[in-house]
C-alpha cells in the first residue's frame, strides 16, 4: 500500500509528498517524449496556477471550469487549482454551447481554462447568464483570454500557497463529474478528496502502484474514470502519465507507452480483439495461423479454469508457457501491452466471449463496475479471484446488498457526497440509512460475485412480460460483428425484438478499401448489399449465442455514424436510448410492419 494514502488528508497532500520523493522523475508526457514534465516542474508550475488564480480572484471553494483535450496541461491547471483551495471541473469537449452554458450556471465557475479551439463555444456559452468573468488559454495567445504563462505570472500579493493547500480539508469537494445525461440535463457529482483517497487507497488492494508504473490518459477528463485512473493516482502514486489528446491514436500510441496500467471501454477491447483476429485471417502463412489458433486455445483453457476457481494442471501451464513464448507474447509486444500488470474494462458491461478473448491472449484485463458517484469503481474482479461475466466484489470498505426488486445498493466512504444543488436529487438516491440506489439490477452468485444485469429503466419487457437485457443482446451482436459500430435493441411490450444499428467508422473503412467502394460516406455504406449482407451475417452469428426470446428477429442499419458525445451516444458510448427512440420512431415502426 502507497503510504501517502492513509496519511494524506487530502489530495494536495499527497501530490506534495509525491513530488518531494522524486522530483527529477518525470511525472507528465506526451508520445515521443515531446513534451515532459518532472515532478519539480510540476510543484513549480502548481504553486504560479494556484497563486495567479488567486490573483484573478479564485477563494477557497469557488470552482473552476476546464475544457481542455488530455494533454500535459490539465494536470497542472486541475493541481494548481486544488491547491487554490478550489473545485476544478473539466467540460466534455463535444457539448454544445447550450450545454457547456448549463454546466457554466450550475456549477459558477467564474474561471475558465480551455483551448483556442473552445473559445467560440465558451463565448457563446458563457454570455448566457453565467457567472464567467476570466478565460485562460493553455495553448498560446488569444484574443480576450490571458496565457498561461500570464495566468502563472498573475500576482497574489496576499496570498499564502502553504497555508492554503495545508487548509484544505478531507471533506472539502475536490471535483465535480457532471453525468453525461442519457436522460436529461447533467447532475453534478460532488466528489470530496476523503471520496476519492479511499478509492485510490482501496484500490491499492488489487495491484501495488509506484513511480515506475504508467498509465496513458485519453478518456476524457470529464469522465470519472480518466480522473481517478490517470489523473489522481499520479498525484498519490507518482505513477507516470502519457497524455494521448485524439483517442484515434491511442492504439498507436501503445507501443510508445507501453504502460503498466491500462483503463478502458470495452469498444476498445473489442477493437484489439477485431485487430488481431482480422491480422490473423490475412496471414498468409497457413502454419503461422495454425501456431497462433493454437496458442490462443491453450489461452482459453487455462482462462476458463481460473475464472472458475479450478486448479490449472502442470501440463496445461507448461503448454501455456509456451504458447506465451512463441505467439501470445509477441502479441502483446506488437501491441504495446506486454508491461501490463492490470487493465481495467468498465464504463459498460463487455461481452464475455471478448473478454474471455482479451484474457486468452495473456493481457490481465478485469472487468469493474462503478459510477461517477461512487468515485468510480465500487466493484471489481481481481487477480486471482475473477469470474467472467461479472463485475466481481466490493472494494474493501464497501458495502453491498440488493433490494427487493434486485437493485443494487452500495455504501461506504466512495460514495459521493451530492449532487451539486440538488438535493432533493441527492435524497432520491442516497436513502437515510447512507445507501446509494445505483439504478442497476445485479444478482450475486454464492461465491459473492456480482454480474449486473442491466439498468433498471433499461430492461425490457416484451409483449409476453419476459425481461430482456438489452445490454446483452447488444454486446453480443458487437463481438459477432466488428462492422457494427453500435447496436440499439428494441422490444420493449413488443412481440420480438429488432435492432438499429450503425457502423463502425475504421471498420467500414477497411471493408470499403477491400472491395473497392468509391463512396465511403455513411449513407453509401448503409446501402451497399454486400456490407448488409456481412453485418447479415454477424447477426445471425449473434443469434446462435442468444436465447430464442432475446433473437433479433429484423434490423435496420442507419445511414450515419454515431459519434462520442453526439445525439445518440455520451462521450463515453452509453447509449441516449430515449432520444435514440424518438429520432428513429419511423425506423423502428417500420421493423414491426
Amino acid at each position: 500500500m502507497n503510504v501517502n494514502v492513509p496519511t494524506a488528508r487530502s489530495l494536495c497532500a499527497a501530490f506534495q509528498q509525491t513530488a518531494a520523493r522524486a522530483p527529477g522523475a518525470v511525472a507528465l508526457r506526451t508520445p515521443g517524449d515531446q513534451v515532459t514534465v518532472t515532478w519539480e516542474q510540476y510543484a513549480k508550475r502548481v504553486r504560479g496556477i494556484a497563486t495567479g488564480l488567486a490573483g484573478l480572484g479564485v477563494r477557497p471553494g469557488d470552482t473552476v471550469a476546464l475544457m481542455l483535450t488530455n494533454r500535459p496541461e490539465f494536470h497542472l491547471a486541475d493541481t494548481g487549482a486544488v491547491h487554490a483551495g478550489a473545485t476544478p471541473f473539466s467540460i466534455y469537449n463535444t457539448l454544445a454551447a447550450e450545454q457547456v452554458g448549463y454546466v457554466l450556471r450550475d456549477s459558477g465557475a467564474r474561471v475558465v481554462i480551455c483551448e483556442e479551439q473552445f473559445l467560440p463555444k465558451l463565448r457563446t456559452a458563457a454570455a448566457a447568464g453565467t457567472a464567467v468573468e476570466r478565460l485562460v488559454c493553455v495553448d498560446g495567445p488569444a484574443e480576450g483570454a490571458l496565457t498561461l504563462a500570464e495566468l502563472e505570472a498573475t500576482p497574489a500579493p496576499e496570498f499564502d500557497f502553504e497555508r492554503t493547500w495545508q487548509a484544505v480539508r478531507p471533506d472539502d469537494v475536490l471535483t465535480v463529474i457532471y453525468t453525461s445525461g442519457t436522460t436529461g440535463p447533467p447532475k453534478g457529482v460532488e466528489l470530496t478528496h476523503a471520496n476519492m483517497l479511499a478509492e485510490i487507497d482501496a484500490m491499492l488492494d488489487l495491484a501495488t502502484i509506484t513511480g515506475d508504473d504508467s498509465v496513458v490518459s485519453y478518456l476524457p477528463d470529464a469522465h470519472v474514470a480518466n480522473r481517478w485512473g490517470a489523473h489522481y493516482q499520479n498525484l498519490v502514486t507518482g505513477l507516470q502519465i502519457t497524455t494521448v489528446s485524439d483517442q484515434k491514436q491511442l492504439i498507436a500510441a501503445l507501443p510508445d507507452t507501453r504502460p503498466t496500467f491500462f483503463g478502458a471501454v470495452p469498444q476498445v477491447w473489442y477493437k484489439v480483439k477485431a485487430t488481431i483476429e482480422a491480422a490473423l485471417a490475412a496471414e498468409p502463412n497457413g502454419t503461422k495461423r495454425r501456431l497462433a489458433a493454437w496458442a490462443l486455445d491453450v489461452g482459453t483453457r487455462k482462462v476458463r479454469l481460473e475464472s472458475a476457481g479450478e486448479p490449472v494442471p502442470a501440463a496445461l501451464r507448461a503448454r501455456h508457457r509456451l504458447a506465451d513464448t512463441l505467439v501470445l507474447g509477441k502479441v502483446r509486444a506488437k501491441l504495446g501491452l506486454e508491461r501490463v500488470r492490470f487493465a481495467a474494462s468498465g464504463a459498460a458491461p463487455i461481452a464475455p466471449e471478448a473478454l474471455e478473448w482479451v484474457l486468452a491472449l495473456g493481457t490481465p484485463v478485469y472487468e469493474v463496475w462503478g459510477m461517477s458517484e461512487t468515485s468510480a469503481v465500487a466493484l471489481a474482479n481481481r487477480p486471482g479471484a475473477f469470474r467472467i461475466g461479472t463485475v466481481g466484489k466490493p472494494l474493501r470498505g464497501t458495502e453491498m446488498r440488493l433490494a427487493d426488486d434486485g437493485e443494487l445498493l452500495v455504501r461506504g466512504p466512495l460514495v459521493m457526497k451530492g449532487y451539486r444543488n440538488q438535493p432533493d436529487k441527492t435524497a432520491e438516491t442516497i436513502d437515510a440509512d447512507g445507501w446509494l440506489h445505483t439504478g442497476d439490477v445485479a444478482t450475486v452468485d454464492a461465491d459473492g460475485f456480482v454480474t449486473i444485469v442491466d439498468r433498471k429503466k433499461e430492461l425490457i419487457i416484451n409483449a409476453s412480460g419476459k425481461n430482456l437485457s438489452p445490454a446483452n443482446i447488444e454486446n453480443t451482436i458487437k463481438v459477432s460483428c466488428p462492422l457494427v459500430g453500435a447496436s440499439v435493441a428494441i422490444g420493449d411490450n413488443r412481440p420480438y425484438v429488432v435492432a438499429l444499428v450503425t457502423l463502425d467508422p475504421d471498420a467500414a473503412a477497411a471493408y470499403a478499401a477491400e472491395h473497392g467502394l468509391a463512396d465511403t460516406s455513411p449513407a453509401a455504406l448503409a446501402a451497399d448489399p454486400g456490407l448488409r449482407a456481412a453485418v447479415e451475417s454477424g447477426i445471425k452469428a449473434a443469434n446462435e449465442k442468444l436465447a430464442r426470446v432475446e433473437q433479433v428477429k429484423k434490423f435496420t442499419v442507419l445511414p450515419a455514424f454515431w459519434e462520442p458525445g453526439g445525439a445518440e451516444v455520451t462521450p463515453t458510448m452509453k447509449l441516449k436510448r430515449k432520444p435514440i427512440a424518438e429520432k428513429y420512431r419511423a425506423e423502428i415502426e417500420a421493423l414491426y410492419l
